[in-house]
C-alpha cells in the first residue's frame, strides 16, 4: 500500500512537471507567434515616400536638405529648366532692358502652374549679379491645393 502511495505521488509529480513544461512550451510558442505578427505588421506598414517627379517640388520638399538626385532638368551649363517654364507659359517674359535689374514675369494662372501669386513683386538685391537686382513679378508661392505641396514636409511642419 505504501508502495502504491509512493507510486501515485511520483505519477502526480510527473504530471505536474509535464503540465508545467506544456505551459512553458505554450508560452514560448505564443511569444514567437506574437513577435512574428508584430514584425509582419511593421514590415507591411507603408513608409513615407521621399521621391520627387519635378525638381521645383524636389528643391522645396527634399527630405533632410540633401541635393536632389537625379537632378531633373536642372544641370550645370544648361537653360532647359527656364525653357520648360517658358514653354508652359509659367514664365511670360524675362526683361533685361534695364541694366540694373532683371524682371522675370510669371503667369501662375496657367493650368500646369501648381503655384499662385503672392499678390506682390519680390525684389532680390544683387539677385542677378553684383549691382543687378532680380525682380520676381509676381512672387509665386506654392498652391496648397496641389497634392505634392499639401504633402511637403518643408511646407507643412
Amino acid at each position: 500500500m505504501i508502495r502504491d502511495l509512493d507510486h501515485a505521488r511520483s505519477a502526480a509529480a510527473h504530471l505536474e512537471n509535464g503540465a508545467e513544461d506544456m505551459r512553458k512550451r505554450g508560452f514560448i510558442v505564443a511569444s514567437i507567434l506574437a513577435a512574428a505578427t508584430v514584425l509582419i505588421v511593421d514590415l507591411a506598414a507603408p513608409r513615407p515616400a521621399e521621391a520627387f517627379i519635378h525638381e521645383i517640388i524636389a528643391a522645396m520638399c527634399r527630405a533632410g536638405g540633401e541635393e536632389v538626385i537625379p537632378p531633373g532638368q536642372v544641370r550645370d551649363g544648361t537653360q532647359s529648366f527656364v525653357r520648360a517654364l517658358q514653354a508652359t507659359g509659367m514664365i511670360t517674359s524675362i526683361d533685361t532692358s534695364d541694366p540694373t535689374k532683371v524682371v522675370i514675369s510669371f503667369d501662375p494662372t496657367i493650368p500646369a502652374s501648381k503655384f499662385m501669386s503672392a499678390g506682390f513683386d519680390l525684389t532680390i538685391p544683387n539677385g542677378a549679379g553684383p549691382g543687378v537686382d532680380l525682380v520676381l513679378s509676381p512672387l509665386v508661392i506654392p498652391d496648397p491645393s496641389f497634392p505634392a505641396h499639401a504633402s511637403c514636409h518643408n511646407l507643412n511642419p
